[in-house]
């Protein structure tokens, strides 16, 4: 037998710098003179990865020219141009088409021009060009141009005095314009932005986006509001490979309705020092109280009162961790409804230690923390939490913890002692045991295969009593009731406060899952705690003096592939009425189709209906809205209505919105803005508004792959 030896060179390609071959086929191949040869009829010639197509076509061997003609149709990399004639050099690929009508496939552009200039495989320009994303047979907008140059190898088109006309009318004219092919990002003027707010007026904001480095850019964004003035919104961001951050600064010089300037800065920095050390800094701050009332445009940001000022550094050693930081806050006051100032940390010194040995886990918390107030009492405070837990049993199906800790917190009085209150300290030994256990079926159901598990737990904790009237309190609240806090060893945030605890708590969860995925269908949870001695530690005085908590009851889970359901009950069983709930129900069928129902109610205190939606109206409309209402307060908290019209190259958005920017004030803006599909997006932008206002929101007009938007200049 013949042994074969394999040849491993039979596979190289060659280098694109190596001649290779021409190919050509047609119905009719005639050899006319030396080294030319015409194909007549469905010739096709093929060339590095280049085809051509055309009814007759001319090739010289000795040159690699090409003449084609009637019905030419040149392909490469997914991109086609096709004209009735070209001629084109195979070796230099430079060259010239007439009348081309051209598609580019990074982003289903299309287009068309007199004349096409080839100046090489990556390079075209092109005289008198139309340029769309639009589907073929379709142009309800058109970019035109005198010039456009197409530059594959920066992705980058070029055009020269350019108009974009919407539905046969011009909307915007530039004598230079360029755009990417593709999502890079790009030096340039942004579309304009148009708006109106009862604030500020009408508004016209022009941003300019600098590239400045693939790790930095730069946005400056000056808006012109015919009520106040000219606000300059600047944004910087970089990121090295150690580090990272943003930085924002505007300025609003002389406001003509509260006749002074203003400003906003926030720095937002994190740093890799070491092996294990890293840094962070947070820095906020606003000229006066009403700046983000009056100058910002969502509810989330109008609702924030308290601004951050902080630095950390933070080591992790592994099995140990330590974290150094100072903090401060700028309150921003509301004369309507005064609030009260938080403490500063000046610093706060934590450290936090685990480790397992002999089956046991060994933890470890410790705080040092120096509270500093210009008008309340200040103090240094010392916090020291060690802990030990054994799991007695550790099974998938049972378990059993117990655990032991020492709370000890010593305090130090400083300035504004205006009780005279002395140094104090506070040990409070903590046990608690943990345990439970999980039953699992195979359960058939509506046709379906589940598995459905019963899982029982009992947490049991013991804190002795201590007198803590006469301590100060810093960082403390009484938590919630919730089933995080029912399991938890202290009732209150902060180290301030630690509960007398001599109680146990009994739960019950079920979920009902999918075999094939895992999928949670549904999952109920029902908990009580019940007291052996009445808790005496506490913030909010108890209504009765008993040993029975609320019941609380929690259904969720993915109901169907369309319904999604989050709710939770608290019901107090010695005054036999609903303390507090919430349900939040969604229901998304398909992309673009969203109803969101919620509801929260909280005794004397809340009751708020939220309900937004997005969904299909007529044709190619579309509803969006919300609908925030505070029914304790009689107030309209949000409200947004809007109305989306998505064609297959364009679509046009129109959204109103008013909110509520103070206890006694509210602002209303209008949203309209017309996006032509990879090109650009003109007058005021709601995404941001609609992606953070209804939970499930689609962008229409995506494609499978999102683009960046388009860079305009």
């Amino acid at each position: 037998m013949l042994a074969l030896e394999m040849d491993r060179t039979f596979m190289a390609m060659p280098v694109p710098t190596q001649e290779t071959p021409a190919f050509v086929e047609a119905d009719r191949l005639v050899g006319k003179q030396q080294n030319q040869i015409e194909a007549i009829g469905n010739a096709i010639l093929r060339k590095r990865g280049q085809s051509i197509k055309a009814d007759r076509l001319l090739y010289f061997q000795d040159t690699q020219d090409v003449d084609a003609q009637g019905s030419v149709v040149v392909e490469q990399d997914g991109n086609t141009m096709s004209g009735p004639h070209l001629i084109l050099n195979l070796d230099t690929n430079i060259g010239k088409m007439e009348q081309p009508v051209f598609y580019l496939a990074e982003n289903d552009g299309r287009g068309s021009a007199d004349v096409m200039l080839f100046q090489d495989k990556q390079h075209y320009t092109l005289d008198n060009a139309t340029y769309t994303t639009c589907p073929a047979d379709n142009e309800d907008w058109l970019l035109k141009m005198k010039g456009l140059e197409i530059d594959r190898e920066q992705q980058i088109g070029t055009a020269h005095h350019a108009w974009v006309e919407f539905m046969g009318a011009p909307i915007l004219y530039s004598p230079w314009m360029d755009f990417p092919l593709n999502d890079q990002r790009k030096s340039g003027f942004l579309a304009p932005v148009f708006g109106s707010t009862t604030k500020g007026g009408s508004d016209l904001m022009v941003p300019y986006y600098w590239n400045i480095a693939p790790n930095r850019d730069a946005t400056i964004a000056p808006r012109v509001m015919t009520k106040r003035g000219v606000l300059l919104n600047n944004e910087f961001r970089y990121l090295e490979s150690g580090y990272g951050g943003e930085l924002h600064m505007d300025v609003l010089p002389n406001d003509a309705l509260a006749n002074r300037s203003r400003t906003r800065i926030a720095l937002t920095h994190s740093q890799s020092i070491a092996a294990g050390l890293t840094g962070y800094v947070n820095l906020n701050r606003v000229s006066d109280d009403a700046y983000l009332r009056d100058l910002a445009d969502s509810v989330n940001i109008t609702s924030q009162v308290n601004l951050v000022r902080e630095g950390l550094l933070s080591y992790n050693g592994g099995w140990w961790n330590t974290t150094a930081r100072v903090q401060r806050y700028q309150t921003l006051q509301d004369p309507a409804a005064p609030i009260g100032v938080p403490y500063a940390r000046l610093p706060q010194l934590t450290v936090a230690a685990q480790r397992y040995a002999s089956g046991a886990n060994l933890a470890f918390a410790g705080e040092f923390v120096d509270f500093s107030h210009p008008a309340a009492l200040n103090a240094q405070r010392l916090v020291i939490n060690p802990s030990v837990s054994y799991p007695l049993l550790s099974d998938p199906a049972f378990y059993l913890t117990p655990k032991v800790g020492i709370h000890s917190t010593h305090y130090v009085m400083g300035a504004n002692n205006a009780a005279a209150l002395p140094n104090a300290s506070r040990t409070l030994p903590i046990f608690s045991m943990d345990s439970g256990m999980a039953f699992e079926r195979d359960w058939s159901l509506a046709g379906g295969n589940y598995l459905h598990t019963l899982e029982p737990r009992v947490f049991y904790v013991y804190v002795p009593y201590r007198d803590q009237a006469q301590l100060p309190n810093f960082d403390s609240a009484q938590a919630d009731f919730s089933f995080v806090q029912m399991f938890a060893e202290n009732r209150f945030f902060g180290s301030d406060r630690v509960g007398d605890a001599n109680h146990v708590t009994l739960a019950m969860t079920s979920r009902l899952m999918e075999q094939a995925n895992g999928m949670e269908r549904l999952k109920v949870t029902l908990g009580e705690r019940f007291s052996f001695s009445p808790p005496r530690v506490n913030f909010i005085t108890p209504a009765t003096s008993t040993n029975r908590s609320d019941i609380l009851l929690a259904v969720a889970g993915r109901v169907t592939d369309a319904w999604t359901l989050d709710s939770e009950a608290q019901f107090d069983p010695n005054q036999s009425h609903t303390q507090r709930y919430n349900i939040a129900a969604r229901y998304r069928p398909e992309a673009g189709k969203v109803v969101n129902l919620g509801y929260r109610f909280l005794r004397n205190t809340l009751r708020h209906a939220d309900l937004s939606a997005q969904w299909p109206l007529s044709g190619r409309w579309h509803a969006v809205g919300r609908w925030n209402y505070s029914f304790q307060d009689n107030r309209l908290l949000e409200a947004i209505a809007g109305l989306e019209y998505n064609q297959s190259c364009w679509m046009l958005r129109l959204v109103a919105q008013r909110f509520t920017v103070g206890t006694q004030q509210a602002n209303t803006g209008f949203f309209i803005q017309l996006e032509l599909n990879d090109l650009v997006k003109v007058g005021s932008d709601p995404l941001s508004l609609l992606k953070n206002s209804v939970s499930g929101y689609t962008k229409l007009n995506d494609r499978p792959v999102d683009k960046a938007s388009k860079v305009l200049r």
